[in-house]
């Protein structure tokens, strides 16, 4: 270990523990030093305490893993934060259950406008599909909705369906509907954005959601006290990230108007997680409108806040038949799926952002989608000549035998959950698998079958989605099991989960060479845990807790 111009004494130092560097070179350690927001040094204990000082602070990780902070590559900050402070419903099973939970918050909630369940299984009552007249049942006279685990799918009862201005429906864009009834009103399961957003912002907290619905401002703009209102929301999701070992995250949203709140929190007391926004292109947009894509691109790019990135969404998800596949449905023969684009528009889209230097990130859950997306990158690639563009799929649930080689050929990241195969964390098993069809599932949730192909792959929660905890993705990755006997080990090790979360998350963002590994002169962005992971066994790993995030070189959470 060389600690040559590290000059005075460390800022802080974390002694005792099991240093994973990620790191080729030196790959264990028992200390890091820090000083001005960087790591100086890496090695033995009694090297790192020669550069305590009588200011330096000491973190004695008592013997637990220490880690390169978690590079959270796939969340929504925004409305992660809001959704906080709804009702969570994951792991509720039975009209009953249903009922109580709906009740019990309702009660609690006497003045809100509108009341929002989140994460309630497609499976909730057994076979029967949920329908505005259960939630009658349930709460007549208030309205109230709730959102499937995938944030796809919402049901709501009567009376947000018609103060919505949906109860007989609405004429949709492709891949949104409102499901309708024998009677021509609404059934009360929605699909997609476009159907469900009218029955949200009864909530009052559309501007939360603008960066996934339009990629819009808000209009009219929020007076001070709303706008302080969203700070308070995003603090809430940076704190939450924080708590749970992430320095980074790469939003899958936005607009400007997130971007100004960061700026807002960062200018104020500065941020406890570094944060990237995209700009959304959605399917209404003319290519003139990346103009806004290159201009907060080029106002906010320091190491703190950034945007440089177009985020797309192809299809829908596999549980309402709204992602797009190749080959139909195996519950459904004669649907595959309406893209978002047609692959011709997704074509000229991506030939646009590219010529730009910007990266890309697209929303594909089907291998259709995935197919054409790839079709894009290539045609990028012929038109504008080949870079290191490192344009990105996101999520790549089912793909196909001839697209796998794709990714690496063509410098693409696939960026994958490890909560989201069924069974593997919260989602269950139907109606996903049923969806699929085993003759496909082999190429689902393929990490391993892509990683061995040479793509880089990179692990994030999709955090509302799924829980954010890094290290129940870990888990899942690690203890991922075949649905059929016949089906290749998709499942990671341990060293290979970690580096999905650290290492691949800093490719994903070009910062390589800063952060993601603990390193003199990266970014002193790190997390302590509550015990050695290497020796835990995998049934165990949910056990294991960030005790300290340290982001630029500060404290941003301690247990």
């Amino acid at each position: 270990m060389s600690v040559t111009g590290a000059g005075h004494s460390a800022d802080l130092i974390v002694i005792n523990g099991r240093v994973l560097t990620m790191d080729g070179g030196n790959p264990v350690a028992e200390a890091v030093a820090v000083k001005d927001g960087a790591i100086i040094a890496v090695g033995s204990r009694a090297a790192i305490e020669e550069l305590k000082g009588a200011a330096t602070q000491v973190i004695d990780a008592k013997g637990g893993s220490v880690l390169p902070g978690f590079i959270e590559a796939h969340m929504h900050l925004f409305s992660g934060g809001a959704e906080l402070a709804h009702l969570q419903l994951g792991g509720v099973h039975g009209f009953e259950a249903l009922q109580k939970a709906i009740r019990d918050y309702a009660s609690t909630k006497p003045e809100a406008k509108m009341l929002v369940g989140q994460g309630v299984d497609y499976t909730v009552l057994g076979d029967e599909r949920v329908t505005r007249h259960h939630l009658d049942q349930i709460l007549p006279d208030r309205p109230f909705c709730m959102a499937a685990p995938d944030h796809h799918t919402m049901w709501a009862n009567t009376k947000a369906l018609d103060m919505a201005g949906i109860l007989h429906g609405r004429a949709l864009g492709p891949g949104n509907e409102i499901v309708m009834g024998e009677d021509g009103l609404a059934a009360g399961e929605l699909r997609e954005g476009e159907a469900f957003g009218p029955v949200l912002d009864l909530a009052g907290e559309g501007r939360v959601r603008l960066g996934l619905a339009t990629g819009g401002e808000p209009d009219p703009m929020p007076s001070a006290a709303e706008r302080a209102a969203d700070r308070d929301i995003m603090r809430r999701g940076l704190a939450w990230c924080a708590r749970h070992g992430i320095t980074s995250i790469q939003n899958m949203d936005g607009n400007l108007y997130q971007l100004e709140l960061l700026a807002e929190i960062d200018a104020e007391e500065g941020l406890p997680c570094r944060v990237q926004i995209p700009f959304h292109y959605k399917n209404f947009m003319t290519l003139d409108m990346l103009d806004k894509a290159s201009v907060m691109a080029e106002r906010y790019n320091s190491e703190w806040l950034s945007s440089g990135m177009v985020k797309v969404f192809y299809d829908g998800v596999l549980d309402s038949w709204t992602a797009v596949m190749v080959e139909p449905y195996a519950d459904r023969p004669d649907w595959v799926g309406e893209p978002l684009f047609t692959p011709q528009q997704f074509i000229d889209l991506a030939v646009a952002v590219d010529r730009r230097g910007l990266q890309i990130a697209v929303h594909s859950i089907g291998d259709g989608a995935v197919r054409a997306v790839l079709d894009g990158y290539e045609a990028a690639q012929k038109a504008n000549g080949k870079r290191d563009s490192r344009h990105r799929i996101e999520h790549i649930e089912v793909t196909t035998t001839s697209d796998v080689p794709r990714f690496a050929e063509l410098g693409v990241i696939a960026s994958m959950q490890p909560p989201h195969p069924p069974g593997a964390m919260d989602f269950p098993l139907e109606p996903t698998v049923s969806r699929i069809g085993p003759a496909r599932w082999p190429l689902s949730y393929a990490w391993r079958t892509l990683k061995n192909a040479g793509a880089h792959v990179v692990f994030a929660s999709d955090w509302p989605v799924s829980p954010i905890d890094p290290i129940l993705g870990i888990q899942a990755a690690v203890m991922r099991k075949p649905w059929a006997d016949s089906d290749p080990d998709q499942s990671f090790s341990l060293q290979e989960s970690l580096a999905a979360y650290t290492v691949e998350g800093a490719y994903a963002e070009f910062a390589e060479h800063r952060k993601g590994t603990l390193k003199s002169g990266y970014m002193a962005d790190l997390v302590v845990l509550s015990a050695d992971i290497e020796k835990t066994a995998p049934a165990d790993l949910h056990k294991v807790r960030p005790v300290t995030t340290i982001c630029g070189g500060k404290i941003t959470y301690k247990a």
